[in-house]
């Protein structure tokens, strides 16, 4: 016969601690969204380099309400975003945090972080109700600032890294781009891996494909407004169905983990690589097991992965659900399973893991 076991005794001081670590989490969470606010009104912008301004100088410099604003820089004052004077009753920007919130060429810019954040936060009322059926919530399904936060928070990364080390971390790939190689960016979103790639390397040539068109519009209106859109196409195909072969280069920023079925990718970019080609996966930073993921960074995209990647694989044809926290060993076993024979890590960030895979 069973036996109920004695209720475990409450620790008082553990209690009032995870408590008020709570009441930490739902302020954090609010000021996601007053992030997102400050960078769309321009609060931040207008802050940067002003010295301290009262409120209602901020609000003259954005044409804003001086009660909102005064609300929303004590919001950032208590959070540390912005520093308040009492004796002035003005508040400055500093000059770190004018790096992370305004400076979109930083690597360190946040605010895309934020919105996108945000974004998965509105549609959270599906997901949540995705997760009593199995269903998946497609990414063309999700709200705008989902779209174009993602693109905003990768985008200085990219900038940061692609160039001057993720590529040149790839054996014999920067010489081939810069003799003229055919490339294949695939889940290029906005295009803005494709747009670098194409302005770094003019005598290449770039086919970019995604599955959702909203976003393969506007990178085609990017490509023209950066000058490349002679030599960059965009096209939208799943992909497992990009067009072309012989490439000398495949890449797949950020997405592999988001399709149904990572290894007909896989596939499919084993049966397009030229024989000395290469295919770049970049990935989340993850570690294999759960326990090794268990820090900021693994939080947010533990995060992210229940309310974005996991319900698009799921949406999917296989839906494996790799998950954002996938780690080498997952996608090492995606790569060999496309027939791919060599695999190695070449590269990595405190946010991403770059992989090169060959024939």
């Amino acid at each position: 016969m069973a036996t109920l076991e004695e209720p475990a005794a409450i620790d008082g001081a553990k209690l009032e601690s995870f408590v008020f670590r709570a009441v930490d989490e739902v302020g954090a969470t609010l000021n996601a969204a007053l992030v997102v606010m400050g960078d769309k009104l321009g609060l931040y912008r207008a802050l940067a380099g002003a010295g301290p301004l009262t409120p209602e100088e901020l609000a003259d410099r954005t044409d804003t309400n001086a009660r909102y604003v005064r609300e929303w820089l004590c919001n950032q004052a208590a959070g540390g975003y912005v520093e308040y004077d009492p004796a002035t009753g003005r508040y400055t920007l500093p000059p770190e945090q004018a790096v992370a919130l305004t400076d979109e060429d930083s690597p360190a810019y946040l605010p895309g972080f934020f919105q996108i954040a945000i974004g998965s936060v509105l549609d959270s009322p599906r997901i949540t109700e995705a997760v009593k059926t199995g269903d998946g919530i497609g990414w063309h399904d999700h709200v705008h600032d989902v779209h174009e936060g993602c693109e905003r928070f990768f985008r200085p990364g990219y900038n940061a890294n692609l160039v001057s080390s993720w590529l040149p971390a790839l054996d014999g790939v920067v010489e081939k781009l810069e003799r003229g190689a055919k490339v294949a960016d695939v889940g290029c979103g906005h295009g803005a891996s494709t747009i670098l790639m194409a302005k770094t390397y003019p005598r290449s040539t770039f086919v970019g494909s995604d599955y959702h068109g909203g976003s393969i519009e506007t990178a085609r209106r990017r490509a023209e407004e950066a000058g490349v859109a002679d030599r960059v196409t965009f096209e939208v195909t799943p992909a497992a169905g990009y067009s072309g072969s012989d490439y000398d280069l495949v890449t797949m920023f950020d997405c592999l983990h988001d399709m149904g079925d990572p290894a007909g990718a896989a596939r499919h970019v084993r049966e397009t690589l030229a024989e000395d080609g290469t295919w770049m996966i970049v990935e989340p930073a993850a570690g294999d097991r759960v326990e090794d993921n268990l820090n900021p960074v693994g939080r947010a995209y533990y995060g992210f992965s229940t309310l974005l990647c996991t319900p698009a694989s799921l949406s999917q044809e296989v839906g494996l659900a790799l998950g954002a926290q996938a780690g080498e060993a997952r996608i090492r076993d995606v790569v060999i399973a496309g027939g791919l024979t060599r695999f190695r890590r070449a590269a990595e960030t405190p946010f991403n893991l770059v992989f090169e895979a060959r024939p």
